[in-house]
């Protein structure tokens, strides 16, 4: 087993490496595109109109409600129809992913923003400092060291959830094992090589996560 290991790694290296590095860089466009979106909805949940705050609710509730799957599937099949461009699978996929994670994203940033002390924004409106440049000045840089250590978690996550879109044949790790298996039809170690570098990945960015949180907690 662990011979046909080695020498299915030593053969078909490439493939998964470069596997590893669509994964990487759709979880990448991923997590950044989903950090935009999601802000704009947390702060539609925050504003205090009622309209966009039920909006907000509802864009939250459905896409934490239902399966990633289904909603890559929904992507998948709806965008090519209605976009006015022509949009490649993986185009849609990576749309797909951005919308699912902005919604984890946009309670990740509501929560961060929520766990600032009210005494200073208290403390800053007596100072006569505005709403907005409370926010901006005292509220936001704060709410920062709360949000990055659980955007680096969801980078995290999306690295793994990446490997939903090898049903749609993106360019991940995943379908590298796919690429693998059918050409050699050894199923088993190619899951094995795959499973370690999912492995070996996440264990590395979890601990470099855990340094950055260390430090940000240092610099308080």
């Amino acid at each position: 087993m662990i011979d046909t290991i080695i020498k299915l790694w030593s053969k078909y290296d490439y493939v998964y490496i470069d596997g590893l590095l669509g994964t990487l860089w759709l979880a990448a466009v991923t997590v950044m595109a989903a950090t935009a979106v999601g802000t704009i909805i947390a702060l539609m949940r925050l504003s205090g109109v009622r309209l966009l705050d039920r909006f907000a609710g509802l864009y939250i509730g459905v896409l934490r409600g239902t399966p990633i799957l289904l909603q890559l599937y929904f992507f998948w099949l709806t965008l090519p129809k209605i976009s006015p461009i022509t949009l490649s699978d993986t185009a849609c996929i990576v749309i797909a992913l951005i919308v699912n994670a902005s919604a984890y994203v946009a309670e990740v940033i509501r929560a961060g923003i929520q766990a600032v002390d009210k005494g200073q924004k208290e403390a800053a409106k007596s100072l006569g400092l505005s709403d907005r440049n409370t926010f901006r000045y005292i509220v936001f840089p704060q709410a920062i060291k709360n949000i990055l250590p659980a955007l680096g978690n969801e980078y995290i996550t999306m690295v793994k959830q990446t490997s939903l879109a090898s049903v749609f044949f993106v360019q991940e790790l995943m379908t590298s094992y796919r690429t693998v298996q059918s050409a050699t039809f050894l199923a088993i170690p190619s899951l094995v090589i795959v499973g370690v570098i999912y492995l070996v990945v996440t264990t590395i960015l979890s601990k470099g996560l855990d340094l950055f949180e260390r430090r940000l907690q240092r610099n308080e």
